[in-house]
C-alpha cells in the first residue's frame, strides 16, 4: 500500500481530509493529512505567508519518512504540490490533483484564473479582499453555490464550521522549477463536473496541456471529500494501486 500526503485548499485545513481518512486507512494506505501555515491550527502570522513557504512545509512533511508519497492537492493545494514536487522531486511517488490548479512552471493561480475557461470561476467572484497584508474571505452566504453545491444541509453546516480565511500572496506566486524536476513526474486528476468554483472547461485543458497519466470524473461540486466520500476515496486508492 502507499504512503499519501494530503493537502488542502483555500480557505480551509487538513480538515477537509477528514471524510476520506477512514476509508483510505482500512484500504492499508499511510495517509498524512497537514495544515498549510497560517491554517487549520497552525498559527505562521499572515506577514510571513507566502507560496514558497506553502511548498516548505509539504516538503518538511515528506522529509519524515524515507518513502515518496502520492501528493495529493486539492483546489489551491494543486499550486502547492506543484511547488513542493520542483523543490523535492524524491520524496514524490506521484501527483494527483483534486479539481485543483495544475500550473505550468512560470504561472501563478491567479494567472490560471484568469484564462478563458475560469470565468465562471465563483470563488475569485464573491472574494472579499482586506488588510495588509491583503487576506481574502468568501461574501457571506456565497458559500454553498460557490462550493458544496452537492452538500447536505449538514455537511454545508460542518464545513462553515470549520472555513477560516486565506491570505493572498500564496495566490500571486509563480511555480518555479529552474532544474526542469517536474517533467518526470506522474500525475492524475480527479475531475469534478458540477464545480463552480475551478470550472470543469478549466480543469480539462489544465489537463490537455499536461502528461496526466489517469483522469476520474465525478459528478459533484468543488468538495467532492464530502458529497462523494466514497467515489474520492476509490479514485485515491485506484491511483495508489
Amino acid at each position: 500500500m502507499a504512503r499519501m500526503v494530503l493537502v488542502h485548499g483555500a480557505f480551509a485545513g487538513a480538515w477537509t481530509w477528514g471524510p476520506v481518512l477512514p476509508g483510505l486507512e482500512a484500504a492499508g494506505h499511510r495517509v498524512e493529512a497537514i495544515d498549510l501555515p497560517g491554517a487549520g491550527s497552525d498559527r505562521t502570522p499572515v506577514e510571513d505567508i507566502d507560496l514558497r513557504r506553502y511548498a516548505d512545509c509539504v516538503v518538511t512533511q515528506l522529509a519524515q519518512r524515507d518513502e515518496p508519497a502520492l501528493l495529493v492537492g486539492h483546489s489551491m493545494g494543486g499550486i502547492v504540490i506543484t511547488q513542493a514536487a520542483a523543490l523535492a522531486p524524491q520524496g514524490v511517488r506521484r501527483l494527483v490533483y483534486v479539481c485543483a490548479f495544475l500550473p505550468h512552471p512560470g504561472q501563478s493561480l491567479l494567472a490560471l484564473t484568469q484564462l478563458p475557461e475560469g470565468a465562471d470561476d465563483q470563488v475569485q467572484a464573491n472574494l472579499v479582499v482586506a488588510g495588509e497584508p491583503p487576506v481574502a474571505t468568501m461574501r457571506p452566504g456565497s458559500e454553498r453555490d460557490a462550493l458544496f453545491g452537492c452538500c447536505t444541509d449538514e455537511q454545508v453546516a460542518w464545513a462553515l464550521e470549520r472555513i477560516g480565511t486565506q491570505p493572498l500572496a500564496p495566490f500571486l506566486g509563480p511555480v518555479e522549477d529552474p532544474d526542469g524536476a517536474l517533467a518526470g513526474l506522474e500525475r492524475a486528476y480527479v475531475v469534478c463536473g458540477r464545480d463552480r468554483a475551478i470550472p470543469p472547461a478549466l480543469q480539462r485543458r489544465m489537463i490537455a496541456e499536461h502528461q496526466v497519466t489517469n483522469v476520474v470524473e465525478l459528478d459533484t461540486d468543488h468538495a467532492p471529500f464530502l458529497s462523494t466520500t466514497a467515489a474520492l476515496t476509490a479514485a485515491l486508492d485506484g491511483f495508489a494501486r
